[in-house]
């Protein structure tokens, strides 16, 4: 699994391959967390920046209630997450295996 920010035009424009990546979403199904916790490990699930709202703050959750590698998971991608936030015309896709 990996986390990019996609642009509307389809541009690639940051990647996030953390190991951990699977076992993040993993923890967040377990907590009932409905953003998050929903990632489709086998095909695409797109945030956009509305929907940032709810995930940044589950993986903010995540991120202080978990092993440290999941931890580190979550960290990068709140960093992606943030830095979408700042501009428009752009998605959080975690890409499932």
């Amino acid at each position: 699994m990996s986390v990019i920010i996609r642009s509307y035009t389809g541009t690639i424009e940051a990647t996030c391959c953390h190991p951990a990546l699977d076992a993040l979403c993993h923890q967040a199904a377990q907590a009932g967390l409905p953003g998050i916790g929903n990632v489709d490990k086998y095909d695409d699930t797109v945030f956009n920046r509305s929907q940032l709202r709810l995930v940044i703050p589950e993986l903010t959750q995540v991120s202080l209630s978990t092993p440290a590698l999941v931890a580190e998971a979550a960290e990068a991608v709140l960093e992606l997450a943030r830095t979408i936030e700042r501009l428009s015309h752009r998605y959080l896709v975690f890409n499932g295996d």
